[in-house]
């Protein structure tokens, strides 16, 4: 791989970022980043959490302004114009969270917010045939009138990128769009693509997929701490190279924490053979044993999600599970919960904590067993067991009465993990525990994790910070599309052997 410099006389040149620079209240998310893509081309950006491709994301599309350097959209400055002077000169973007009206069709999603209307009202035979030519556009047949919520997600993410189309921009920006979909789903989404760069249009795809990345891209960005580090083609770039470039010197750190050593030879206390959950995972096997940290390392959309919901009860799943050598015939959230398994969802805000209850209701809520007398929930004894827990987890509250909602996120997530010990787990699945937390929560998390682990309990922890892997788990198993395709203990649990295998084709 060799360096790109752009140039601003570059033929074709689509969209432009020239020395830009962009900080945040205690952060510089870009220092003097460069940034090219020219017509028909499609250029991957590739990037840790943190690394600045969201930021020149948003520096492109117009919700942000640079605080020094340019944005040349088709040789014309974008400046402070906002996203309505991007769209006007040429900029689509398809973010990762669909923006989508579930009930509404996949026509008037098209449409959202510009249908074309008529004297009487809204015109919806030209929204329907506008529509199907839309999606034959992009090489699908799509029902119009068919709602969004009852469509795969392969073709929901294709009416996105459709409905990003329909002012015919000269730059696409992608942003993750398969990191929901199942591999053959992938296929779908790629060929669209495909089809749109072919067109002329530049493509801005960010991933972490490189498998999609060789299929799909022909050059791809590399960022670090806020700057471009290469540009290159994507043929002949090797996944080493690529995470050598992700990681810098962080890759030579061997940050592990002490060894522990786990006793594998009796009983484990999760046993877990061909567990599959159609279309996302499929027949991933493993065993959990009592005082272990068992990471599971994936990308978006690896299926990390799903395994841990399967386990817990909430999603529908084939293959076996026991218990500590017991199989269990019937796997229902009550049933898993008073076996032991408890479980902090991904999305903590939604379904982690009831937000204006109070933080001591939060934590006794799924075991009132010490709060009740003669079946009757006593308000006294939740109160008393609420400031136990609050002062056990060290979480910062003036009260603990005070509705959970008013606590940071990293007091928020400590509550939550200390729901499942006053309900006597021992079995923890944590699904992102320090998505949103600070970094003084974060270590105190991690503490609480192998203390948990020190007591007997066994926790299955799953993070897309790839770099906490390494610092609290005594196993790692990378799961990719599905599968589990790696196993690594001891001196092999690094940041750079995990990424690798996250990443590898």
């Amino acid at each position: 791989m060799t360096d790109e410099t752009p140039s601003p006389a570059s033929a074709g040149a689509v969209a432009t970022a020239r020395a830009v620079t962009k900080s945040y209240p205690g952060v510089r998310a870009l220092h003097g980043a460069d940034f090219e893509v020219r017509a028909g081309e499609v250029r991957a950006l590739l990037g840790r959490n943190g690394a600045g491709k969201s930021t020149l994301i948003r520096l492109l599309c117009g919700v942000e302004t640079p605080d020094d350097g340019t944005v040349e959209i088709g040789g014309e400055p974008l400046a402070a114009g906002g996203v309505r002077r991007a769209t006007e000169l040429g900029v689509g973007t398809v973010h990762q969270e669909l923006s989508l009206v579930p009930q509404m069709s996949a026509a008037e999603n098209l449409y959202l917010g510009a249908w074309p209307g008529t004297a009487r009202g809204i015109d919806h035979a030209a929204m329907r045939a506008g529509a199907r030519e839309a999606f034959a556009d992009l090489g699908v047949t799509i029902d119009p009138d068919t709602p969004i919520g009852e469509l795969p997600l392969a073709q929901q993410q294709l009416v996105e990128i459709a409905r990003a189309l329909r002012s015919r921009p000269r730059l696409l920006i992608l942003d993750e769009p398969t990191s929901a979909l199942a591999a053959g789903e992938t296929d779908i989404v790629l060929a669209a693509v495909t089809r749109v760069a072919e067109r002329g249009v530049g493509v801005v795809y960010v991933s972490h997929r490189l498998d999609e990345i060789r299929r799909v891209s022909d050059t791809v960005t590399v960022m670090r701490d806020g700057a471009v580090v290469e540009t290159a083609p994507v043929r002949g770039a090797t996944t080493a190279h690529i995470v050598s470039l992700m990681l810098g010197h962080e890759q030579d750190r061997a940050v592990q924490r002490t060894d522990n050593a786990v006793d594998r030879s009796g009983t484990p206390l999760l046993s877990v053979r061909d567990l599959s959950v159609p279309p996302k995972v499929e027949s991933v096997s493993f065993e959990l044993y009592p005082g272990e940290v068992l990471g599971l390392a994936g990308l978006m959309g690896a299926g990390r999600t799903e395994v841990l919901r399967a386990l817990a009860g909430f999603t529908p799943a084939d293959g076996a599970v026991a218990i500590a050598g017991t199989p269990v015939a019937r796997r229902t959230p009550g049933a898993m919960k008073n076996l032991g398994v408890g479980i902090t969802p991904e999305d903590r805000k939604s379904e982690g904590v009831v937000p204006l209850l109070g933080v001591s209701e939060n934590m006794v809520m799924s075991w009132f067993g010490g709060a009740s007398r003669a079946g009757t929930v006593l308000p006294s004894r939740v109160s008393a067991l609420g400031r136990d827990l609050v002062d056990r987890f060290s979480i910062k509250t003036a009260r603990s009465d005070t509705p959970i909602v008013n606590l940071s996120g990293g007091n928020q997530q400590k509550a939550v993990i200390g729901r499942w010990l006053h309900a006597q787990s021992r079995i923890l699945l944590l699904d992102e525990p320090t998505r949103g937390v600070d970094v003084e929560a974060k270590a105190q998390i991690y503490r609480i994790v192998r203390d948990l682990a020190d007591g007997g309990a066994a926790v299955v922890f799953v993070s897309s910070e790839l770099e906490e892997l390494p610092l609290v788990c005594d196993r790692v198993l990378s799961l990719r599309a599905g599968r589990i395709d790696g196993e690594f203990t001891g001196d092999d649990i690094t940041l750079d052997t995990i990424m690798a295998a996250a990443m590898a084709v």
